[in-house]
C-alpha cells in the first residue's frame, strides 16, 4: 500500500487524539495533542524517556476541535464500536487538513494515558469514567440479551 505522507522533516504532522465514550449515542472528549520527544512516539518515547508532551486541550480553533470530535464519533460509529475508543488523527502542519490515522478500541488506561486524561479535561473524573464504562457494558449486555437466535 502506498499513501500520501503528512508533514515532512522540517514541519512534522501534528498528532491529535480524541476519546470517545458511549454505545448507541457516543460522545467525544476535548482533543489532545502529543508532541513526541523523538522522531516517533514509540514505546521508549511514551514510557521511558522524558521529553514528550501531552497538550490538553490541543491548540485548535473551535471549528477544528468540532471537526475532530465529529470525525471521532463518525469513525467510532462506522466500525460499530461500543464502550470506549480513542481516535487518532494527523494534522498537516501547512494546510491544517485533518486525516484519520487509527481507531484504538482498547486505549491505554494508566495514569499517564491520554484516554482518561482527555475525559478529565472534558469534566469527567476518573472514577466517574469507570462508572460510566461499567454502565455502558451493562447496557450492551442487556441489549445483546434481547437478540434471538435460531438454528
Amino acid at each position: 500500500m502506498i499513501e500520501q505522507g503528512v508533514g515532512g522533516k522540517k514541519e512534522k504532522a501534528r498528532e491529535i487524539e480524541c476519546s470517545v465514550l458511549g454505545n448507541d449515542a457516543p460522545v467525544a472528549s476535548v482533543p489532545g495533542e502529543i508532541v513526541p520527544g523523538k522522531e516517533f512516539y514509540d514505546y521508549t518515547a511514551k514510557y521511558v524517556d522524558e521529553g514528550s508532551q501531552l497538550i490538553i486541550p490541543a491548540k485548535l480553533s473551535k471549528a477544528e476541535t468540532k471537526k475532530v470530535q465529529d470525525l471521532a464519533v463518525a469513525a467510532f460509529q462506522a466500525v460499530d464500536c461500543s464502550g470506549l475508543a480513542r481516535v487518532d488523527f494527523l494534522m498537516d502542519p501547512k494546510t491544517r487538513k485533518i486525516y484519520l490515522n487509527e481507531i484504538n478500541t482498547m486505549p491505554g488506561f494508566t495514569a499517564i494515558s491520554m484516554y482518561p486524561k482527555l475525559w478529565s479535561a472534558s469534566g469527567l473524573a476518573y472514577a466517574d469514567l469507570i462508572d460510566r464504562l461499567i454502565q455502558l457494558g451493562i447496557e450492551r449486555h442487556e441489549d445483546k440479551k434481547k437478540n434471538q437466535y435460531s438454528r
